[in-house]
C-alpha cells in the first residue's frame, strides 16, 4: 500500500484540493486499492 499526504499551512484549500485531485487520477487508474492519500495542515 503506497500513503500520500498533501500538507499545506491550514488545510483549508491546496492540500484538499491536491488531495481530491489525486484521488479522481487514482481512481481513473484504478488504482484505488493500492494507493491511500490524505490531506493536513500543520
Amino acid at each position: 500500500m503506497v500513503r500520500i499526504c498533501f500538507v499545506c499551512l491550514g488545510n483549508i484549500c491546496r492540500s484538499p484540493t491536491a488531495e481530491s485531485i489525486m484521488k479522481s487520477l487514482i481512481h481513473g487508474a484504478h488504482l484505488d486499492d493500492q494507493i491511500e492519500v490524505d490531506s493536513a495542515g500543520t
